[in-house]
């Protein structure tokens, strides 16, 4: 049994390492619970990811106008590449993803046992990941999850997934590989992904604890070596809870590129005896808004949609506060506002390409963001063509 105990102030803590597609998983949690009969149950999850395993109808109250609002667009489809990618994996091993957190929490309810959730907010961890990475890793990590998701195993793939893979990566020397070349590969993922996430598991675990004589803690096997690294060291939850804001340089990019782009169209207008005002601002405003309103055609968006994009976007590249993806998105889910079997469907359509386009909470969400990729690609056109008039 993958069970690695821990103790302090009189408590024993049994950390069963698990994997979250894995049946001989789920069977070590039930044993161990059984064995040790705990005084609580701790799960490596937070309320959104606790209620998505524990609602059979986890997306019906999906609000897309509120998530395009807010901006979180990129964090959700991440999310949703992510669980589609899990769902495929555990369909071929006849595990759902997560089945082992699930059943810690029924084997506690079934004997009385209170149960804590002990990981960082969801959306926290992926917002202070995507903070982390730059545009180009952005894009390589959606596109691997999106092809990640499609794969099936078929010749050309990497090897396939078996039980046995699975059961291996729980090995302290396997996860030790893993961990490093994922730390070498990507170390802006690993960091808010393990390391973060490490300690606020190890703190909010030993909080749990106090008090109490014995404690089981179910958390994947990757988690295991940082929780014993951080046990009982003073971790500063509310620093891992917040998101802090972007690098400094990005921030005043962000308004000395418009600034700097709209004292070029002047300055070249005042001292060209040739190139009139409107036509310096055609050589910015076109490109802009033809590559907005394309992109967001081509990713299947409303004709309303389309015009939004071309009308919003040469304001948009320019305004640091407004987002020509925020305003079509808006828009679209307007236009095509997704019902509750929509929602509902959500879980099985992001299994395939195919699903993941007609779905609208999915396309709205891609319609936004290809109409901000347009307005940044049009934007840079727009600058080498006002370049060549100046």
């Amino acid at each position: 049994m993958s069970v690695t105990q821990l103790g302090f102030g009189g408590t024993t803590f049994h950390v069963v390492g698990t994997a979250h597609i894995s049946q001989r998983s789920v069977d070590e949690v039930r044993e161990a619970i059984a064995a040790t009969k705990p005084e609580v149950v701790c799960v490596e999850l937070d309320k959104a990811r606790f209620d998505a395993l524990t609602k059979a109808n986890a997306f019906r109250d999906l609000d897309v106008i509120k998530v395009v609002r807010e901006g979180r667009t990129l964090y959700l489809l991440a999310h949703l590449a992510l669980a589609a990618y899990q769902r495929r994996l555990g369909a071929k091993l006849g595990v759902k993803p997560g089945a082992e957190l699930l059943a810690a929490v029924e084997a506690a309810t079934a004997a009385g046992i209170p149960v804590e959730l002990i990981d960082r907010d969801i959306n926290i961890t992926l917002k202070r990941t995507w903070r982390n990475l730059g545009v180009w890793k952005r894009a390589m990590l959606l596109g691997s999850l999106v092809v990640g998701s499609r794969s099936n195993g078929k010749a050309g793939d990497a090897a396939p997934v078996t039980v046995q893979t699975i059961e291996d990566l729980k090995a302290p020397k396997a996860l030790s590989e893993m961990l490093a070349e994922l730390g070498r590969a990507v170390p802006e993922i690993k960091a808010p992904l393990i390391d973060e996430r490490d300690q606020y598991l190890a703190s909010k675990l030993l909080a749990a604890g106090t008090g109490r004589r014995s404690v089981v803690a179910v958390v994947g096997a990757a988690h295991v070596p940082g929780i014993q690294a951080a046990f009982g060291t003073p971790i500063d939850l509310a620093a891992l809870e917040g998101v802090p804001p972007g690098a400094l340089v990005w921030r005043i990019l962000k308004w000395l590129i418009p600034v700097v782009f709209i004292a070029a169209l002047i300055w070249g207008w005042r001292r060209s005896e040739t190139i009139s005002f409107a036509q310096m601002m055609l050589a910015w405003i076109l490109p802009t808004a033809i590559a907005s309103g394309a992109c967001t055609l081509l990713a299947g968006g409303s004709l309303l949609a389309v015009l939004t994009a071309i009308v919003v976007s040469p304001i948009a590249a320019i305004h640091p506060l407004l987002g020509t993806g925020m305003v079509v998105g808006m828009v679209e889910a307007w236009r095509r506002r997704p019902s509750v079997a929509d929602c509902e469907r959500l879980p099985d359509d992001i299994q395939s390409f195919r699903g993941f386009w007609r779905n609208p909470v999915t396309r709205i969400m891609l319609i936004a963001v290809a109409s901000g990729i347009g307005t940044a690609t049009g934007f840079w056109v727009g600058v080498g063509w006002v370049a060549t008039l100046l």
